[in-house]
């Protein structure tokens, strides 16, 4: 059974179809994946919900007891806090950035935190004792020493940035979700705003009605209206959402939504400005990519296109030559 094993790891026509048929099984759930997605708007606020229940009961107690520091979130995993507690792993991999990434990707408390800094400790040395068991026990490559060892390292790198990617990757499908529905959601507040609606307000009438179009920005904004009303401070609550979103646009209404908490001026106006620039730029963005398509389609033309144009031109010519018709 071993040597079996030994020989289908060994054999590059079996790696190459395993593969394909990886390539295919993900191919067929990215098709499949709309028709099985279940109600991830309504899961999704009802988290919202719970996140603002533990805020107001936190703000609650730390007013009743005169604490600054109470902590009402979920419990981290133990055998992960007691591993990241033993090797202090927030001293020597938690960085600032790596935070910020957690909450730009809606991540949040300590229980993300804490599996962050395991995964990051763990993802390494076992890509590091995958690569040596493989290289050194099941294929047995005819390379140099130096060579395998650079192999194993350049796994364990990649165990390294393997938690990092996932983040970024799950932070640039969030903010390109609240990207497409920003404008709409600029307009909306708006909307609100003339109507005669309170910040607050507008803020929870607006997530109601854009998370049809983009759950991370309608839980955004739900978040946001929770630290509005149980905040000290309701620039940290502006701040705190244009530091979870990592978008400039929200940055900048951020900022007019300070100066107008702050001086008192129309915060109609602003918005109206804001909305229209907003557009803007997704105009601007659409002609970008629409002017960078004729350079991206050279290559496949070339390569896919023009080789059958020239098959059915000089086919009729060669079949008549040599008097095959």
């Amino acid at each position: 059974m071993l040597g079996l094993i030994h020989d289908r790891l060994t054999d590059p026509g079996f790696m190459l179809s395993l593969l394909i048929a990886i390539a295919a099984a993900a191919t067929v759930l990215t098709l499949a994946m709309p028709i099985l997605e279940t109600d991830v708007l309504g899961r999704r606020m009802k988290a919202v919900a719970l996140e603002r229940d533990r805020i107001r009961a936190r703000e609650r107690e730390r007013m009743a007891k005169g604490q600054n520091k109470v902590s009402l979130r979920q419990e981290p995993k133990a055998f992960m806090k007691q591993i990241v507690e033993s090797f202090s792993l927030s001293k020597w991999l938690g960085t600032e950035r790596a935070k910020q990434q957690l909450a730009m990707a809606g991540y949040r408390g300590p229980q993300s935190e804490i599996a962050f800094l395991f995964f990051r400790m763990v993802t390494p040395i076992i890509t590091f004792i995958a690569a040596l068991f493989y290289l050194f026990i099941i294929a047995a490559f005819d390379l140099p020493l130096m060579m395998k060892v650079a192999i194993c390292v350049a796994a364990a790198y990649l165990g390294i940035k393997a938690p990092e990617i996932f983040l970024s990757n799950a932070t640039g499908k969030r903010q390109f979700s609240m990207r497409r529905a920003f404008p709409d959601t600029l307009d909306l507040l708006l909307i609100c705003v003339e109507s005669g609606m309170s910040i607050e307000q507008a803020f929870r009438k607006v997530s109601q009605e854009i998370g049809t179009q983009s759950v991370p920005m309608a839980e955004e904004l739900t978040l946001t209206t929770a630290e509005l009303s149980y905040l000290p401070e309701r620039r940290s609550a502006y701040e705190n959402f244009a530091n979870r979103t990592g978008l400039d646009s929200v940055k900048q209404i951020v900022t007019v939504l300070i100066q107008a908490e702050r001086y008192g001026t129309p915060l109609g106006n602003a918005l109206r400005v804001v909305s229209q620039e907003s557009r803007d730029m997704r105009m601007l963005a659409a002609e970008k990519k629409a002017a960078s398509l004729p350079p991206k389609l050279t290559v496949p033309m070339i390569v896919f296109f023009l080789p059958v144009l020239l098959v059915v031109i000089v086919s009729p010519a060669v079949i008549q030559g040599f008097g095959w018709g």
